[in-house]
């Protein structure tokens, strides 16, 4: 059997086999099923070829991550190198942000590869940049950039894991929920004064914390700039 695909559903399958085939298709059905659940025989059903056309491309599954990670990154935006670097990193946490609600399994791996690619390395080297070109020292950017993402990973997780956001999906699960919040009347508060008014959408948070840590970072930059952190 040749690597060409058998059947024509997505492009993927219609394409011949190469590696970046594999890694796209790693992405889709991680997008599917989630990268727990990936394997091998899953992938190659996917492609709509044998198992041992895959290891034609990669040595292994770990190789495998690592391309999808590398690919994650790729889609996310760089900081802009024109702009200031506040109003550069913003462009690049709401990108980022907008990557990971597409491939919600990718968070908890971004970070846990040995073996990055190009595209991650490149990323990195870009966010570390902004912070330099913004007048950051070495140890204020390594602090700025660890808080950054501790804030992205740590939403994007949470946005992730909830049953609903907002809209009708959130107004129907708080709805179930309203009388076991009997004896915390914090939480029935909040539920009905903010939750269950229109609009609400709990992805909308998202923007409000960014600015808190962008502006925390501002502050911090100033102090530094004046004397000892």
């Amino acid at each position: 059997m040749t690597d060409e695909p058998t059947t024509a559903a997505g492009a993927v399958r219609r394409a011949r086999l190469t590696r970046d085939r594999v890694i796209l298709g790693a992405v889709e059905l991680a997008d599917q099923i989630g990268a727990d659940q990936l394997t091998i025989r899953r992938l190659a059903a996917h492609l709509g070829v044998k198992p041992m056309a895959i290891y034609h491309h990669v040595t292994n599954k770990d190789e495998i991550l690592d391309g999808m990670v590398d690919l994650v990154f790729g889609e996310m935006k760089r900081p802009p190198v024109e702009q200031p670097w506040k109003d550069a990193i913003r462009v690049r946490c709401q990108s980022a942000r907008e990557v990971l609600r597409r491939h919600p399994w990718a968070t908890p791996l971004l970070d846990g590869r040995s073996a990055p690619g190009p595209e991650t390395i490149g990323h990195h080297d870009a966010v570390l940049g902004c912070f330099r070109r913004g007048g950051f020292s070495i140890r204020l950017t390594a602090h700025a950039y660890a808080v950054v993402d501790s804030y992205l990973y740590g939403f994007a997780i949470q946005e992730a894991s909830l049953p609903a956001t907002g809209g009708d999906d959130m107004r129907a699960l708080a709805e179930d929920m309203i009388e076991a919040f009997a004896g915390a009347p914090h939480l029935a508060e909040l539920t009905m004064q903010h939750v269950l008014q229109p609009g609400y959408d709990f992805r909308d948070e998202f923007d409000f914390g960014l600015e808190l840590v962008l502006g925390g970072l501002e502050r911090a930059l100033a102090d530094e700039s004046s004397g000892p952190l």
